[in-house]
């Protein structure tokens, strides 16, 4: 779906659901709902990303969960979600890498 063609969803959805608009007090679960999650694309693009410059470094040192997070946020503007981190860390995973939760150096997450 192109970005037009969601937003045109997202305001039907929204004047469905509020015909005589949006109460004040339903602003901040509205937005939470809509909040913008990456792309496959994107989500490919910056684990290739983090490969890539991991690989040409040659660290030995897992992904950091802070390298993702600041990728994601230069890619949405936004602070990084936690489903989008978690996706992120899936394709990390698949292609062998190591994930760590801290920042580098710290202590590597268990799950």
């Amino acid at each position: 779906m192109d970005r037009p063609q969601l937003m045109r969803s997202i305001m039907n959805w929204l004047r469905a659901g509020y015909p005589n608009g949006v109460p004040t007090n339903d602003y901040v679960p509205l937005m939470a709902l809509l909040r913008r999650q990456l792309t496959d694309d994107e989500v490919h693009e910056i684990s290739d990303a983090l490969i890539a410059d991991a690989a040409e470094q040659g660290d030995p040192e897992p992904i950091s969960r802070v390298d993702v997070g600041v990728l994601i946020t230069k890619v949405t503007e936004e602070l990084p979600s936690e489903a989008d981190i978690a996706r992120v860390r899936a394709i990390l995973e698949d292609a062998g890498w190591t994930f760590e939760a801290g920042q580098r150096g710290g202590t590597s997450d268990a799950s």
